[in-house]
């Protein structure tokens, strides 16, 4: 299964197709989400196809290991991908290293790819006013999406986190929702007000005559008789956002919105970690540079500094 040859620094053969399920077991006993489970498999196969593309032996090795990352430099690959790949391929240097599989986790000091620090993407009112007015309708479709937007918007659920949720989840009268395992397997709350609760109140009014009605998910798919799957949230918000002129939509650009809003609005930093379901203070520097941008701009305008 493995065998190594000189020092530490020698690359450590590794059989993947055997190893690689009882690592996957190993994810799954450790609860970790199956969206974590997919990132880490990901990334140790794309380093295994790029092992194989150029010649290379089926190895754990740290030079070879910053080669594939110089490799996904020269691709375009963002720096953020990158870092999650090399995740997925650490983890399992570490794991194969616990269990005697190889004599050293050799990975340890390859460092995570770095790459610029760019503005995170949000939408403006008028953009959201566009896409919530995209969502109009009577059938039970169009009211599912836009409570969905305003929703996403208000909380900044993550895509998994919103199609998980079932209806005894939400408390319209109290204005909250029930987030059952966010990242991290991490239980939260999470408020939205009036606006969001009557979206959700004609959803959920118009879901009882659904053919699924009887499903404990919330969000019922509109041709089907199943829940709402991921795929199904981006395909259906896609297409809302194309329809109200919004390019290059993904449901997070509604997390990335509502946390920018959040920080503009002077919201606290210790609320925001909260309501996102953050741990990692590093999240916040992202968002406050973007509503620290947008402050900024605002200023300026009102400075006119161009009148001369």
């Amino acid at each position: 299964m493995v065998s190594r040859a000189g020092s530490d620094v020698d690359p450590f053969e590794v059989d993947f197709d055997y190893l690689v399920p009882y690592f996957r077991r190993e994810l799954a006993s450790l609860g970790r989400s199956p969206l974590t489970e997919k990132v880490y498999l990901l990334g140790i196969g794309r380093y295994r196809k790029w092992l194989e593309e150029n010649g290379h032996p089926s190895v754990i090795d740290r030079r070879l290991a910053q080669a594939w990352i110089i490799s996904m430099g020269k691709e375009d690959i963002s720096a953020a991908t990158a870092a999650s790949r090399l995740a997925g391929l650490r983890q399992f240097s570490k794991w194969l290293t616990n269990e005697g599989e190889i004599p050293s986790d050799c990975l340890l000091r390859v460092n995570t790819p770095k790459g610029t620090d760019p503005l995170t993407p949000c939408l403006t009112d008028d953009q959201l006013k566009a896409l919530a007015k995209a969502c109009d309708g009577k059938q039970m479709k169009d009211r599912r999406d836009e409570a969905l937007v305003r929703l996403l918007t208000e909380t900044g659920l993550r895509a998994a986190e919103v199609c998980a949720l079932r209806v005894d989840d939400v408390d319209i009268d109290g204005g909250v929702v029930l987030v059952r395992q966010g990242k991290g397997n991490r239980a939260r709350t999470a408020p939205f007000g009036p606006q969001t609760g009557r979206a959700l109140d004609r959803y959920i009014r118009l879901r009882r005559h659904h053919p699924a009605a009887d499903s404990p998910f919330l969000w019922l798919a509109a041709k089907k008789s199943s829940a709402l799957s991921t795929a199904g949230l981006r395909l259906a918000l896609g297409k809302r956002a194309e329809a109200a002129g919004i390019p290059n939509f993904h449901p997070h650009v509604l997390r990335h919105t509502f946390a920018h809003r959040w920080s503009v609005s002077g919201g606290s930093e210790v609320g925001l970690m909260q309501v996102a379901g953050w741990r990692d203070r590093g999240m916040l520097h992202r968002y406050a540079r973007s509503a620290a941008a947008a402050r900024a701009t605002e200023e300026s305008r009102h400075l006119n500094l161009g009148d001369w």
